[in-house]
Formats: structure tokens, sequence, C-alpha cells
């Protein structure tokens, strides 16, 4: 036993408190050589391996009872090349790091999430994702991965390199090995305009191929119990720099989503009766702005209130009318709802287990806040995307399994069988891959 490793009977939990687990050992590999040797010792000693992040995912993708890596001393970029225009960054590498890091260097990823808490390894590995209608996830911006397969190997892959690996692995669900490193297309550092504007329910739905189209990055958000959305668009811009003023940015980003929104969601957990009221109160106090700032400060918002999540991606046509029957679905029943829906978009891609493989998608996603009772929300919100077609964001609670998955997914076969190959011990295994991949 190196110092590497430590026991430990301490329990784990994810960002959102509803996983939790108790490894039998927690690993802190200081370089790729040592995460190999903890590979093997592992396999060694008949324990799996599983690497953890943040835990920022609200599925058990990352539980284990054997060895949980955590990646906090892979961190940090490895290369710049502006040729390429590409940037190599260790996998345990924070969002918001690389982004501030990029932002130093001039630099910038073309599309990103909201959430900047997870690790570069956990975002791409779960599938995250921002809305585009020509940019896809942060996946999609993979040129080369490394990873730690089951026998020790370090394997690099790219289009040109085990170009069958590379298709699997931007999403691999943590199944196919421990990601080391990632490449990452970059571009010069540029401004983004956001518009931030109320706007009913009718309208936004009327008119949401319209607003997809006529913006680079469009999304929005409806509160249950109510016909208010708060609609988003980012779209480049040439300047002049204009970011929200510090006491205003402070006002919408800090006090109203953030500090009075958790007041807000505490009474709510408490007297459900009041979540109407609240609602109709929450999605009039946002009022319309205008900025421009480079992208990680437009793209990205602090996030303090926790919760739990579900989210499907559905064929982008099928969207406006899922989005209606959902309202319907809640409007009729004895649910109350605190926290909004959201709806975003993402063009199509070629990653064999991204939610948007094949297709232009529509991502409707619902919330509650954490230690709120959520099965009897989800389910019925869970019935309805299913009836669509719908596909599971990998990191967000959901019921599906492999049967159904495979119906979902034109190429989840060649995944698996890129498991089957790589992982054929299942090393890498646990209880969520096992539902959801097959063993």
């Amino acid at each position: 036993m190196t110092d590497t490793y430590a026991r430990t009977t301490s329990t784990w939990r994810n960002w959102a408190g509803n996983v939790t687990a108790r490894p039998a050992r927690v690993a802190s590999p200081a370089s790729v050589d040592e995460l190999v040797d903890v590979v093997r010792t592992a396999a060694e000693d008949g324990l799996t391996v599983k690497p953890v992040g943040t835990g920022h995912s609200f599925t058990a993708t990352a539980a284990t009872d054997g060895v949980l890596i955590r990646p906090d001393l892979l961190t940090g970029i490895r290369e710049v090349d502006r040729t390429a225009m590409t940037v190599t960054v260790e996998a345990g590498t924070p969002l918001k790091r690389l982004n501030a890091a990029l932002a130093r260097e001039g630099l910038s990823l073309t599309n990103m999430g909201d959430i900047t808490e997870q690790t570069v390894a956990g975002a791409t590995s779960t599938g995250t994702h921002g809305t585009g209608r020509d940019s896809a996830s942060i996946s999609a911006q993979i040129r080369a991965l490394e990873l730690v397969t089951a026998d020790g190997t370090v394997l690099r892959c790219s289009d040109s390199e085990h170009p069958d690996v590379f298709a699997a692995a931007r999403i691999g669900l943590g199944a196919l090995g421990v990601v080391t490193a990632v490449t990452f297309a970059v571009e010069p550092v540029f401004l983004l305009t956001a518009r931030e504007e109320p706007m009913a329910f009718d309208r936004v739905t009327a008119d949401f191929e319209q607003l997809v189209a006529e913006n680079e990055h469009f999304e929005f958000y409806w509160f249950p119990h109510t016909g208010n959305c708060n609609t988003k668009r980012n779209n480049r811009s040439a300047g002049p720099l204009a970011p929200p003023g510090r006491v205003g940015g402070w006002i919408e980003d800090e006090l109203l989503s953030n500090g009075l929104f958790q007041v807000a969601c505490s009474v709510g957990r408490a007297v459900p009766g009041t979540i109407p009221a609240i609602a109709k109160l929450s999605s009039r106090a946002l009022s319309a702005r205008t900025y421009t700032d480079i992208p990680h400060k437009v793209f990205t918002s602090p996030r303090r209130v926790r919760f739990v999540e579900m989210e499907y991606a559905l064929p982008r046509e099928a969207a406006v009318e899922a989005l209606r029957e959902l309202r319907a679905m809640v409007d009729r029943s004895p649910l109350r709802v605190s926290f909004p829906v959201e709806v975003r978009t993402a063009p199509a891609d070629d990653i064999a287990l991204s939610t948007a493989s094949g297709r232009d998608s529509a991502y409707i996603a619902v919330h509650l806040y954490r230690g709120t009772p959520y099965g009897a929300y989800f389910t019925a919100v869970e019935r309805i995307m299913t009836g669509y077609a719908g596909r599971p964001h990998w990191g967000k609670i959901h019921t599906r399994d492999a049967g159904y998955l495979a119906g979902a997914y034109p190429r989840f076969g060649e995944f698996t069988a890129v498991r089957d190959r790589l992982d054929p011990g299942r090393l890498f295994a646990n209880d969520y891959l096992r539902r959801v991949l097959g063993d």
C-alpha cells in the first residue's frame, strides 16, 4: 500500500445528496503511471474501479464499493497547440478552471453548459451540453482522448487513431476505462451578446422553431403553474464589451436567482400549497436585460440552490408538443412544482451514445428542490418523454434500461462491442452500468 491509496469507511455522496456509496478504497493518483498501478492493483484484488469527479451527476454512474478514484491531482493544461487550435487538458480539471485558463490564452470553447463545477472527464463522459443551433455538446468538441483501460494500457484515440474507440469514448459513461486527458478544439476568444427576456408560454411555443433558427444559442425556462417563461438568446457580437453592471448583475444572478430562490424553494417544500403563488411571483421577478461578454461569462451561471433533475432529449420537431403535454399534465395533477422547466437544443452529432446522436434534438429538463419527493413528478414526465422516443441524459435521473436504450440508440451495439473488447471482465462496472448497458 502506497500513499496513492487510502482505506476508507466513509460514505461518498454526490452533489445533490441522492446517491451514496461506500468504497473499499479511495485512490488519488498524481500521474498516469500511478493511475495505471491503481487499476492493475484493483484488478488483482478483485475490486471494481470507478473514477469520480465532483459528483454532479444525479445517477449512480460513479458509485462503487470497490476503488473510487479521485482525479484531484490530475489537473491542468498539458498543451496548447495554436497551429491545430486544440488544447489538451488533464481529466480532473474543473471546467471553470479550464474556461478561465483558456480566456487568459485568448481562447475559448465554442459552446458550453451553464454549470462549470464538473471535471472535464465527468462532464464529457455523461454528455454535458448547453444549447446551440449549430454547435453541439462539450463532447462533440473533443478531438482526442487518453484513457487507461482494464489491462492497464494507456490508450490514445482520435478520428485517426483507434477511431472505433473514439466514436464511443467521447461519451463513455466510465464504462471503457479511466479518462486521463482530453484534447478539445478551441477558437480565438469571441464576444457573445445575451438577451434575456420574459415571454408568454404560448408565444414561445408558437415561435419556437423561428427562435431556434434565428439565434445561435436559444433556451427558455417555463415556470409551472403559470403561463410565463424567461428566454435567453446568445449570439456572437462585434462588441463593445458590455458586461452586466456589478449591482444589477448581483441582483439578478445572486439575490434573485440564488438567494431569494433558495428561500422560495424552502418555503415551497415546507408548505407545498404556496408553490403556485410563489411561481407567479418568481416568473415576474426577472426583468429583460442585454449584456455582452466573453463566452464563459455568458454561457455559465452560478447555481447555488441544490436540486435533483431529469432531462430527456427528443427529436427537435417533437419538443413543443411534448412540452404542451407536460404542462397539461402538471395543470390537471395535484403536483406542486417549484423549479422551472428548461428547454434547450443541439444539432445532430456522430457520437455513439450522445443524446443527439444522428438527430437534431431538443432537451426538456425538469428539476425539484433537493429533499423534495420527486418520484410522482419524474415518473409522469418520463412517461411523456418516452412516448416521443426520448433519450435520457446519462447523468440525470431516469429509469430506462438496456432494453429500452438499445432501441433508442442506433449505435448502441457499436458501443457495447467496444466495451466488450476493452473491459471484458467488467472492471469498470457498477449497478447503474449493468442497468443501462446490460452485462
